[in-house]
């Protein structure tokens, strides 16, 4: 079974990086869903689905990773660009967009 190691986004509610620190195994699905017809539930016969492992380093993920035989997918995370600006640049003259309110 494949697993994906990979540090996850912040979340779109959220401001700083904090929860983004850790790097995170998780095992990607051999088979997809089963749905009831009745009802219409999903289930799943797969319970490694369930397992998520987190590990303050890359190399601490690939290692483990390594060490007990888990064939991985190594995903690195984007580089985001931090674009430093004032508040006083929304009043500047000559500014490019319109005032909107």
């Amino acid at each position: 079974m494949l697993a994906r190691i990979y540090k996850p986004a912040q979340n779109v509610m959220q401001q700083g990086k904090g929860a983004t620190r850790d790097w995170v195994l998780e095992y990607l699905p051999d088979q997809p869903r089963d749905i009831e017809p009745l009802m219409g539930w999903t289930s799943s016969s797969d319970t490694k689905r369930q397992i998520r492992l987190s590990f303050a380093t890359k190399d601490e993920a690939v290692a483990y990773a390594k060490e007990n035989g888990i064939a991985f997918r190594l995903e690195e995370p984007p580089v985001s660009k931090i674009r430093p600006k004032s508040y006083a640049e929304n009043f500047k003259y000559g500014r490019p967009d319109s005032w909107t309110h």
